[in-house]
């Protein structure tokens, strides 16, 4: 039987469903697995996603043609039946499920399986082949519980605050803004978004996620700044709007603080360990938790992955895609 999802110039195909799934150049049918810019661009015909993401999507690409369904409500599309299922990544992320003559293939997208009360948990998925991710795919990757960095941050906003300093903590615009806004103590003090933060915070509540308040650097007394919570995108450090709070700590929100000279290398005060992907046990679980024996990964530290899952008696394999490493990236529009 032929592969039901195949790699192509233009991105991952199915032949037998006649669509691309999260595809790199414009096709005539995509089916989006969440809305970070190396997975969902613009110039497609038309768009599939999952219902809970359909506000962030269209905040990003604007007027686009885009079908939107709810987890786990199938379709038929070509000769395949499709469904989406949650990938616990970000608000809206989606595991996309194809079966075609008896044969299950999962695509996974990006997905975590730590708790995050801004988007529905990762749903495991029985399936023949199961496509992964492997951006944090080293064991060196293991994160430790949400709840303990949480704790961390609010730790050092609260010791800030008391000293007469903003906390600045550049975090992606979406998804992990929101997931640290729905995690930390907002009793400790204002709360200030970035201009690249706030129009995903108005989609995620839009989409009924709870978020405490938050305010833009014009919109709060100035005299509030010095002891308020500052997120903002990675693209923003050394920027003209940071200098109106002063004396200030900068700190960064990503699974690449897992590796201390990452810190080192940005100069920055504090690094938060809190990433949006599977660590390395997390990807062995879900890996298992499909019951597939062929898996074929796509993007991250590949060579390990095939390597690892080879060893341990799987058909493993890769795709070559032009998917990033979200958490290196600007993070402006497409980090998480």
């Amino acid at each position: 039987m032929a592969d039901l999802v195949v790699a192509t110039p233009d991105g991952l195909y199915c032949p037998a469903g006649g669509f691309h799934i999260d595809p790199w150049r414009p096709v005539g049918h995509a089916v989006i697995t969440h809305a970070h810019a190396d997975h969902a661009r613009a110039g497609h015909g038309a768009y599939l996603a999952a219902t809970p993401g359909a506000g962030v999507l269209r905040s990003r690409l604007g007027a686009i043609t885009l079908q939107a369904v709810d987890y786990g409500e199938s379709l038929t599309i070509g000769q395949t039946r499709v469904s989406l299922h949650p990938a616990g990544h970000v608000l809206g992320s989606a595991q996309v499920r194809i079966e075609h003559r008896g044969e299950v293939w999962v695509v996974s997208g990006d997905y975590k399986l730590a708790p995050d009360p801004t988007c529905v948990p990762f749903e495991p998925i029985a399936c023949h082949v199961f496509v992964t991710e492997s951006t944090f795919g080293l064991p060196i990757y293991r994160w430790p519980q949400p709840a303990t960095v949480f704790a961390q941050i609010d730790d050092w906003w609260s010791a800030n605050a008391r000293a007469g300093r903003a906390s600045v903590l550049f975090c992606y615009a979406f998804g992990k803004a929101q997931r640290i806004l729905a995690g930390v103590d907002a009793s400790i003090g204002p709360i200030v978004c970035h201009g690249a933060v706030e129009p995903l915070n108005r989609a995620y509540r839009d989409a009924g996620v709870a978020l405490p308040a938050t305010h833009a650097v014009t919109g709060i007394d100035k005299s509030a700044l010095s002891g308020a919570l500052v997120l903002a995108p990675p693209s923003a450090a050394g920027s003209p709007w940071l200098r109106r709070f002063g004396e200030a700590s900068d700190a960064f929100a990503s699974g690449w603080m897992r590796i201390r000279g990452t810190r080192r290398r940005r100069s920055l005060d504090r690094g938060f360990v809190l990433s949006d992907h599977a660590d390395w046990p997390a990807l062995a679980e879900a890996i298992a938790a499909s019951g597939a024996s062929r898996v074929i990964v796509t993007h991250g530290n590949v060579p390990v992955m095939v390597r690892w899952l080879t060893e341990r008696g799987l058909q493993a394999g890769a795709f070559a895609t032009e998917y990033g490493d979200e958490e290196e990236a600007d993070g402006s529009e497409t980090g998480s």
